[in-house]
């Protein structure tokens, strides 16, 4: 008898252990979904943290539009580092910040803003010359570009079509028209990851999450890179609204008859009899052509009293009289003016946010001349138009004729990279906008999640 209840005692506490890790592993495995729900559900608040993070970056780049139209400002560069307004803005249960990488001109390390599309050298409108200055650009790979973009088959020396392409594995062909995104260019026969991202191969311009654990040695500053590649110069959104700063239509100076170029201030009615004169025999390519306007013999008489136009202070040419408009004079005008219909200024270059290297890149400019830029606008201020260039010592007027028809002095085009954080549990998802921000709305180019 005491051996059968002893069995039986047994058999129970047996039963109770089986039964209680079977309790344990319910419990384990409800709590593990638990995790998962709440990650999950941690996850998609981080996600619309970001996503708030993006709505308030285009309200402010949309304001700040209108600011700058009502005051007639070309730039005034606010939301390229306003830790105030972008930095950890508490929200819920997290926060988001709107981060871009610090260029060196800017002291590297993670700032707080947006940054300018404008600022880069659009891949899509870039002369061949102008991507050979790239560091690490090849001829070959200049003429491959060329080729992957232009809309014929026939190869440029060192280039490839779609010969070429078709015999890779997998197979493919050229696109033979403008590339859609910066990250195409992996496509493109020469162009390696490494080339085009450098350590940037999220293409954020910051380290990703999985790289935290990573030295030192790939950081500039904790959380920011070092070498971004050629992504960090690149564009294919880039293009500047052919406007005032005002946002009012500009003066066509080969097209216009006297009236409308005497509504110009600073334009005399003498000064447009000239414009008028010298477009019939010469075509005005740019604003900057107007440096070459001359006076007709008749206008360089002296007037009543023995008095000469003001603004005619230049040497004769061998055209006829001195020039009429000098150097003072094309910067009060030269917002004012156009020599081009079309209503866009694809691929222009802002002045006033392009890197170092990226004016280095321009026709007529070296790494001196950039820098000489770049010094001057943060010692003098941004440029109000682009023939404020003529200040910059070492910026001749043959230079200028050859940066005006690529430059502008504003920016319309906007990358917002906005992560949002939930503090708890440390859960964060980053989005990427780029956006054009017109005169009545603003349109989203290109949306880009979890980077």
């Amino acid at each position: 008898m005491m051996r059968t209840r002893a069995s039986i005692l047994v058999a129970l506490l047996w039963c109770l252990a089986l039964l209680s890790l079977a309790v344990i592993g319910v419990l384990h495995t409800s709590r593990l979904d638990l995790l998962v729900v709440k990650n999950y559900g941690d996850s998609i608040q981080a996600h619309y943290l970001a996503l708030a993070g993006v709505e308030k970056a285009k309200a402010l780049l949309y304001q700040e539009a209108k600011n700058r139209s009502r005051s007639r400002q070309s730039h005034t560069g606010e939301l390229y580092n306003a830790p105030q307004e972008f930095r950890e803005v508490a929200l819920g249960r997290g926060h988001f910040q709107v981060i871009r990488r610090g260029r060196n001109d800017e002291g590297g390390g993670i700032i707080y803003g947006v940054s300018d599309e404008e600022g880069r050298l659009n891949i899509n409108s870039a002369t061949a010359e102008e991507l050979t200055k790239f560091i690490g650009m090849t001829p070959d790979v200049v003429a491959a570009i060329m080729d992957w973009r232009d809309e014929d088959n026939a190869v440029t020396p060192g280039g490839a079509e779609v010969e070429y392409y078709l015999s890779q594995s997998p197979p493919s062909l050229p696109r033979n028209a403008s590339l859609q995104t910066v990250r195409e260019l992996l496509m493109v026969r020469g162009v390696s990851p490494e080339l085009l991202f450098g350590q940037d191969q999220e293409q954020n311009g910051l380290l990703g999450a999985d790289r935290d654990g990573e030295g030192d040695s790939q950081r500039g500053q904790e959380g920011v890179l070092e070498d971004a590649g050629w992504s960090a110069l690149l564009t294919v959104n880039s293009s500047a609204r052919n406007l005032t700063a005002a946002g009012d239509s500009r003066v066509n100076v080969q097209k216009a008859d006297e009236s409308s170029l005497t509504g110009i201030k600073g334009i005399t009615p003498e000064i447009a009899k000239a414009i008028i004169a010298y477009r019939a025999q010469n075509e005005l390519k740019s604003l900057a052509d107007l440096l070459e306007v001359t006076a007709s013999q008749n206008q360089n008489q002296s007037g009543p009293g023995g008095n000469r136009n003001p603004q005619i202070d230049a040497p004769g040419s061998a055209s006829g009289g001195p020039k009429v408009v000098n150097d003072i004079l094309l910067m009060d005008i030269a917002d004012d003016v156009t020599a081009s219909d079309n209503p866009d200024l694809p691929g222009a270059v802002n002045i006033n946010s392009a890197s170092l290297d990226v004016l280095a890149c321009l026709p007529g400019l070296n790494r001196d001349l950039a820098q000489a830029i770049i010094s001057h606008r943060q010692s003098s201020g941004f440029f109000p138009n682009i023939a404020w260039l003529l200040k910059v010592p070492g910026v001749t007027r043959d230079i200028f004729k050859q940066l005006a028809p690529l430059v502008t002095a504003r920016s319309e085009t906007f990358l917002i990279v906005s992560e949002g954080k939930v503090d708890s549990t440390g859960a964060r998802r980053r989005i990427e906008v780029i956006v054009s921000v017109g005169q009545y709305d603003i349109e989203t180019l290109s949306y880009r999640e979890d980077l």
